[in-house]
């Protein structure tokens, strides 16, 4: 029998996204939008003197696997440099196009459910794409 797309750790995530809060004077921003679904994660970012992601704003409007997938993102983005969140941001759009995976982020293989579900795979990939953009954005 498959998992559910829509499981309870891809809820809980959704409902406990951190960094709702959008930055004040961000170094970046980025919004993303998907055209099949319309959800839409926009990502602040500040970076440090080491090129490293320092602090993180997010307005996330999207469905509970684009919103799982910002908390996911979320929890673990602080530290990262733009390549590691260009590597990631790879990793998963290959992953979920059906290259090896799952990527080297922590909790990504909750979305394994999702995988034959091509049309959400751009909501699953919003919050990556627009993190990765940002922080190069960011660092110049």
């Amino acid at each position: 029998m498959n998992a559910p797309l829509y499981n309870k750790e891809i809820l809980r995530l959704a409902a406990s996204i951190p960094f709702q809060e959008r930055l004040d004077s961000p170094m970046a921003s980025v919004e993303k939008r998907s055209p099949i679904c319309g959800s839409r994660v926009t990502v602040d970012v500040n970076i440090d003197a080491e090129g490293r992601v320092s602090e993180l704003g997010m307005l996330v409007r999207a469905c509970a696997l684009g919103q799982a997938s910002a908390s996911l993102l979320a929890a673990n983005i602080i530290g990262k440099t733009p390549e590691e969140l260009a590597a990631a941001r790879d990793s998963l759009t290959d992953w979920l196009a059906g290259g090896e995976g799952p990527p080297d982020w922590p909790g990504i293989d909750i979305f394994t459910p999702a995988l034959p579900h091509s049309a959400r795979h751009a909501s699953i990939r919003l919050a990556f794409e627009a993190a990765a953009q940002a922080a190069a954005e960011a660092r110049g």
